[in-house]
C-alpha cells in the first residue's frame, strides 16, 4: 500500500507521521533524521524478539545499543528510568545519540522522557507497535513516568523527529491490546469526530478482523485528529485538554488496580461509558447515543460493565492527583452528544457519585 504521511505543523518542532505497512526496516524512513552515530534503541522483552532485528537492518554503519525492558504499565517508572540513564553512561553515549522507542504505549512514553531529560534533551524516533500507540500516544510529544500517587505524574513535553507507524506489526497484537488501542480510535469519534464515529459503527467488523485498508484508514484519520488538537495547543493549555476524554475516571482505575490489571485503553474506554453516563445523568447526553457509546466499545472488546477490581472510594482518591485537578476541584472531560465533547468544572457532584457507584463496587 502507498505511505500515507501526516504532518504535525509546529514551526521548528514540526515532523511527520508515516503510515504503512512494512516500513519499520527501510533505512530511508530513518537515517535523514539521525544526526549522530549512535543510536540507543529501547525495547521490551516482548517487542524485541519480534522486531529489533528489522529495525536494525534500518540502521545500517550505526551504533545500535539495546536496552531490553520487562513488558508491562508497572515498569513505566522512575527506577527504570534510572537503569537506562546507568547504560547510556556506562558506554557512554554522546549528546548526538538518537533514541529510537520500539514498542507501545509505555514503551514510547519512556523513551520520549528518556531523550528529553539525557544531557538536556537529544533526538528520539517513535516506532509504534500497537494500535494504542500509533493512533494516540506516539504523537504529540507528551512522555511521562508513573508514580504510585498517580498516572503520568511525571514527565515533559518533548516531540520526537518523526513517527513511523508500521501497519503490519498490528498482526502480532494479542486481541486484547488490540481491543485497549481501539478505546482511543474511538475517542476521536466521540471528541470531534460524529461522521468517524459513525464510520467506526459501520466498520467495526473490518476493522476488529484486521483489514489494511481500514486499519490504514483508522489510522490516518485518528493521527489527523490528534494532530489538528497539538497544534492549537501543544502544551495543553486549553483545547488538547478534550484528548483526555475518559481519562480522569481511567487514570483512577489504573491507580487503584496497581498499573496493571487493567490496560491503559481498557481502563480509559470504561472512563469515557462513565463520562458519558456522568452526562447523560446531567442531561447533556441523550439515552440512544449513550446506547451507541456502550455498543461500540462492547464491539471492539472493550469492559462495558460494573467492576469489582475498584470502590468509589478508590476512584475518588486516584481523582485527587489527577493532572486535571485545578485549584482542588477535579475537571472533566464531559459531553453534549456524539462529538462534542467539553471540559466541565461546573457539574453536578450528585452526577458524579451515581456515576462512581454505578460502575464500581461498593
Amino acid at each position: 500500500m502507498k505511505t500515507k504521511t501526516v504532518p504535525i505543523d509546529l514551526a521548528h518542532r514540526s515532523y511527520d507521521i508515516r503510515i504503512a505497512s512494512g516500513i519499520l526496516g527501510d533505512e530511508r524512513e530513518f537515517l535523514d533524521w539521525i544526526r549522530g552515530h549512535q543510536i540507543l534503541a529501547i525495547t521490551n522483552e516482548v517487542v524485541g524478539p519480534l522486531y529489533l532485528e528489522e529495525l536494525k537492518k534500518a540502521l545500517p554503519g550505526k551504533e545500535v545499543v539495546e536496552v531490553v525492558l520487562p513488558d508491562g504499565e508497572q515498569h513505566k517508572s522512575l527506577e527504570t528510568v534510572a537503569e537506562v540513564f546507568d547504560r547510556m553512561l556506562a558506554v557512554p553515549l554522546d549528546r548526538q545519540v538518537t533514541v529510537v522507542a520500539l514498542g507501545g504505549g509505555v514503551i514510547g512514553d519512556l523513551s520520549g522522557f528518556v531523550a528529553a531529560c539525557y544531557q538536556r534533551g537529544v533526538g528520539y524516533i517513535q516506532v509504534p507497535t500497537t494500535l494504542l500507540s500509533q493512533v494516540d500516544s506516539s504523537v504529540g510529544g507528551k512522555t511521562a513516568v508513573n508514580h504510585a500517587s498517580g498516572k503520568n505524574m511525571i514527565g515533559a513535553f518533548y516531540q520526537p523527529l518523526r513517527v513511523i507507524a508500521d501497519l503490519s506489526t498490528l498482526r502480532t497484537l494479542e486481541p486484547r491490546q488490540f481491543s485497549s488501542g481501539m478505546a482511543e480510535v474511538i475517542k476521536y469519534g466521540l471528541i470531534n469526530d460524529p461522521e468517524f464515529f459513525a464510520w467506526l459503527e459501520e466498520n467495526i467488523g473490518s476493522v476488529m478482523d484486521l483489514d489494511e485498508a481500514a486499519l490504514a484508514h483508522v489510522i490516518e484519520r485518528s493521527c489527523l485528529n490528534k494532530a489538528r488538537v497539538v497544534e492549537e495547543d501543544e502544551r495543553e493549555q486549553g483545547v488538547r485538554a478534550l484528548l483526555n476524554l475518559g481519562h480522569t475516571f481511567g487514570h483512577a482505575i489504573e491507580t487503584a488496580t496497581g498499573y496493571g490489571p487493567w490496560l491503559h485503553g481498557e481502563a480509559v474506554g470504561l472512563g469515557m461509558l462513565m463520562a458519558a453516563r456522568m452526562s447523560a445523568l446531567q442531561g447533556w447526553v441523550g439515552e440512544s447515543d449513550f446506547v451507541r457509546i456502550r455498543n461500540l466499545l462492547r464491539k471492539a472488546g472493550l469492559p462495558t460493565e460494573p467492576s469489582k477490581d475498584f470502590t468509589a472510594k478508590d476512584l475518588r482518591s486516584g481523582m485527587k492527583t489527577d493532572k486535571k485537578v485545578l485549584a482542588g476541584k477535579v475537571r472533566f472531560i464531559l459531553m453534549q452528544g456524539i462529538g462534542k465533547a467539553f471540559v466541565c468544572d461546573d457539574y453536578d457532584e450528585t452526577a458524579l457519585n451515581r456515576t462512581l457507584e454505578e460502575f464500581a463496587a461498593g
